[in-house]
């Protein structure tokens, strides 16, 4: 399938709808929402290695299945977290989409994130390549099953303390 015709595909529409619904809710501060945009089993990986791919056995920024997402909710949302006293005011934008695989139940995107912070009189930017894989579903409430964040930075690993990505 051609990168335009996959652009055409109702199914990779969706996909990217969901990502963008995500990145709303990231700025929206709206954690609870952006919860229950993942599956049961999803994963959200934010690794140092921005080569890898084997994530089990690398180190990790971030890697969340749904009891440490959930926890991660908890602490943004109590405040009393470091990232969460006066969180920062966040504007991502989410592009440059490319379909890596479409199938009747996945869609498989990569994406360029930027993310613009302002925090305590300071504005901070962070680049990302992201990947989503997305599970379709039936009823047309899809989910995401694997989210991953590499930063263009990632040797700094301090640059993205206290974002969700």
């Amino acid at each position: 399938m051609t990168e335009l015709l996959a652009f055409a595909d109702p199914r990779v529409l969706r996909a990217i709808a969901l990502v963008w619904k995500e990145a709303e809710l990231l700025d929206a501060k709206d954690y609870p929402a952006w919860e229950s945009l993942y599956t049961d089993d999803a994963r959200y990986i934010v690794p140092i290695d921005p080569d890898t791919d084997d994530f089990e056995s690398s180190l990790n920024m971030v890697y969340d299945d749904k009891r440490m997402r959930r926890l991660r909710v908890e602490r943004m949302m109590q405040g009393y977290a470091p990232s969460a006293v006066a969180a920062a005011r966040t504007v991502r934008i989410v592009s440059r989409f490319t379909v890596s695989e479409v199938t009747d139940d996945t869609v498989i995107l990569r994406s360029a994130q930027i993310l613009n912070a302002f925090k305590r009189d300071t504005f901070s930017t962070i680049g990302a390549e992201l990947t989503h894989t997305i599970a379709l579903a039936a009823d047309g409430e899809d989910r995401i099953q694997l989210k991953v964040a590499r930063l263009i930075d990632s040797e700094d690993a301090v640059s993205a303390s206290g974002y969700l990505l």
